[in-house]
């Protein structure tokens, strides 16, 4: 395990030259991996893990549209997709990639399934950490492991095939066989991740509920719409105010963050762009901190989770949520941003 200097901090991680392809195929030759359910996580980590030479079966419940794109995917149905239980009964790990609302439906039968020695496999801390209000308490005698990339299962499927990789943290929550520490390494390089990360199974979910409600996604568009607004408030067009706001931010700039860091972008970015960011950065982050105070107490406090669980377990939830994004999308903000989109010179038929 190498050891890194995060900005002054060394943390333990797991690379690929030290744990290699090979290696990781070597702990998993015995063992069949069942991804149980296709939604988000599952199609990326279980094409991965099988593009990659490990044996890997599908369980998903019949006649519904992720079976069907599990069928569209190449799974076959009797040879590598079989119905949730028969899936449970084969997997000596089982991937529990079904949605948070999805694992506490389906755990009274998964329990069911989790004879000794088994490892049960999460990509999110959630049913865990909050179990008084999830349920979900495995057994004493299996292993129960995370690895959780950073970024989506579309992400880390295109990644992959790109040939590159998506960071992802790794957690023990139960080490019952002895071989927890193997197993969950060996996954996570077989799911395509590009090193990864120690942490705990609450601290995964503390922060990651923190940054999908923060920057990562809630923020932003908080902060997307509150300059957009302003801007059309004082007379600016809608490509213009979506240009300045969304679209230069996300062709332009965040790629050289990604490269090569904030101070980089800030460096290649005229003068009077600099001197802007540099006055103002401070007065953004004073502004939003108690926001992100107050998010990250509220995630602590498994109220987060809570609303969550009450919103997501609704019968007619995914009509609701269809509203909300509709009313994204139909948005002056992101259909100037659609429109926007038909400009670029690569989509320019």
């Amino acid at each position: 395990m190498a050891k890194i200097n995060f900005g002054g901090t060394e943390e333990n991680v797991v690379t690929r030259e030290e744990f290699p392809l090979d290696k990781a195929r070597e702990v998993l030759k015995d063992e069949v991996i069942a991804v149980i359910g296709y939604g988000v996580q599952g199609p990326g980590q279980a094409l991965n893990l099988k593009d990659n030479g490990f044996n890997v079966i599908i369980g998903q419940r019949k006649e519904s549209k992720t079976w069907d794109k599990a069928v569209a995917d190449g799974w076959e149905p009797g040879k590598t997709l079989f119905p949730i239980e028969e899936a449970l009964d084969k997997g000596t790990i089982i991937q529990y990639l079904l949605s948070d609302a999805g694992q506490i439906s389906v755990w009274p039968t998964v329990q069911k399934y989790l004879k000794p020695g088994k490892a049960l496999y999460f990509s999110h801390g959630f049913g865990v950490t909050y179990k008084d209000r999830t349920g979900i308490i495995p057994p004493s005698d299996v292993d129960v492991i995370l690895v959780a990339p950073k970024g989506s299962g579309t992400s880390l499927r295109r990644m992959f095939l790109e040939g590159r990789g998506l960071n992802s943290s790794y957690a023990i929550f139960q080490d019952a066989t002895g071989k927890a520490k193997e197993r969950v390494v060996a996954l996570g390089i077989g799911v395509g991740s590009g090193y990864l990360f120690e942490t705990t199974f609450q601290k995964e979910v503390y922060s990651d509920l923190t940054g999908e409600r923060g920057t990562l996604m809630g923020a932003i568009q908080g902060i997307f719409a509150a300059q957009y607004e302003v801007l059309r408030s004082n007379g600016h067009s809608p490509s213009e105010a979506f240009n300045e706001t969304v679209e230069e931010l996300t062709q332009s700039l965040m790629p050289l963050v990604a490269e090569n860091g904030m101070d980089w972008m800030y460096a290649n970015c005229s003068t009077t762009a600099q001197r802007g960011a540099l006055d103002w950065w401070k007065k953004f982050r004073d502004a939003t901190l108690p926001v992100f105070s107050d998010l990250y107490s509220e995630v602590a406090k498994g109220n987060e989770a809570q609303r969550s669980i009450d919103s997501n377990s609704q019968s007619d939830y995914r009509v609701k949520l269809e509203a909300e994004l509709k009313e994204l999308r139909e948005s002056e903000m992101w259909r100037a941003g659609a429109a926007v989109r038909t400009l670029r010179p690569e989509n320019d038929k």
